[in-house]
Order: structure tokens, then sequence, then C-alpha cells
């Protein structure tokens, strides 16, 4: 029954929610990634019904709704995903597939090109991210802990690729099934957080860039 799945799909959200709530330090660029997650999944996008101008505006949908919606008109692949830095939440529908790799867009043309979870890069949101090359990526879906660099290719004004080079180490998180990616180069630090399950990676809030900032992503329909 869709509802089965609706419920399925937000539970790890949920979940990560149920974590954060007992995380502690909610301050700062160091603040705990799980309560930031926990916060901006849950939040979602308002705005008007059509009809007159007068009209008031919709109630805010919930993920639960979202999901629902997505799930019951649009039989491909889904991710619900929110960009913190830009205050929004949407689902994306995969719309090209190459490989491994997918390409998940939103009617607004953004896309996200993710490997089975792992963000790889982004189109048409601005600061885009070219393409990422995150040796953690075996240590990640294994759950093991260890230390590698990420690569993140990012397109400049003059249409060329800049590579910035960042040392990280992954580990188990806070919580139980928390996998923490920590890196730092380039006067940056940020910390990845992926849920594992199986070599999947179906909830994970991860590091777009410094302008993009950090992305929510959850597998609504694998």
């Amino acid at each position: 029954m869709i509802t089965t799945r609706i419920h399925r799909a937000v539970l790890p959200v949920l979940l990560i929610a149920g974590l954060a709530a007992c995380g502690n330090d909610d301050t700062g660029r160091e603040a705990n990634p799980l309560l930031i997650a926990a916060r901006t999944a849950g939040s979602a996008v308002s705005g008007m019904r059509g009809g007159e101008a007068e009209q008031a505006p919709a109630a805010p949908r919930t993920p639960e709704q979202m999901a629902a919606e997505a799930l019951r008109v649009n039989p491909a692949p889904l991710v619900m995903v929110n960009f913190e830095s830009l205050g929004r939440t949407q689902v994306m529908a995969m719309t090209g597939q190459n490989g491994a790799m997918r390409t998940y867009m939103a009617p607004s043309k953004e896309a996200l090109i993710l490997r089975d979870g792992m963000l790889i890069g982004t189109r048409g949101l601005g600061n885009d991210l070219s393409v990422v090359e995150p040796q953690t990526e075996a240590l990640i879906r294994a759950g093991r802990s260890g230390s590698a660099q990420r690569v993140m290719r990012y397109y400049s004004g003059d249409g060329l690729e800049r590579p910035l080079s960042f040392d990280c180490t992954v580990g188990p998180g806070p919580k139980p099934g928390v996998i923490v990616e920590s890196c730092e180069g380039h006067g940056a630090r940020f910390q990845n957080n992926f849920m594992p399950q199986g070599g999947h990676l179906p909830v994970s809030r991860q590091w777009a860039g410094p302008r993009l900032g950090y992305i929510t992503i959850q597998t609504l329909r694998p």
C-alpha cells in the first residue's frame, strides 16, 4: 500500500531527528550536523494557491505530504532534498542515468548527480559542483574507519574547473548507524553524515561547497 511506502520513505529522516534530539552543541559553524539536518529536513515549501490575490497562503506541506504526492504522480526513482542555505525542501525525480550515475531534477531544472546516494555534482544551482571524487566513498559505504582525500571540482567564472582537495577522516558518529566524514582544507572544515545500509546511502547530509552549503538527501523510491 502507498501509505506503507510513504511511512518507510520518511522513517530515516524521522530517525535522524530522533538521534539529533540527543545532541549537545548547536551553535556556530561546528554545530552538531544531525541537529541541523533534523531541523531542515522537516521544513517544507510554502506557496500561494491559484486564484484571487487576497487568498490566504497555503499551509506548509510536511515531508510526508510531499512524499505522498510525489510517489502518487511520478513512477520514477525519487529523492527528497533540502538545501539548507536556500531554505527549501523539494522532491527530485530521476531524469537520466549513465552507469551508476543518476541525474535527479526538479521542475525548476535544478539537478543533483548522485551515485547511489553519494553527491557527485550539481547543476543549475549556481556555484555548481562539476564533479566530486570522494576517495573516502568505499570506507563510508562499508562503515569503516580510515582516511583519504576528497577532491571537489567547481565551475569558475571562466568556465574552467577548479579542483579543491580536502583531507578527510571517516569513522562512526555519535549515534549508532551514523558514519561521519570530517574534512579540512583551503581554510574550510565540514562534516558529511551518512546512514549506510548494505552499502547503499539512503539518507545523508553532504557539503556541496562554501556557497551551496549543506544538502540533506533522502531516497523516497530507489
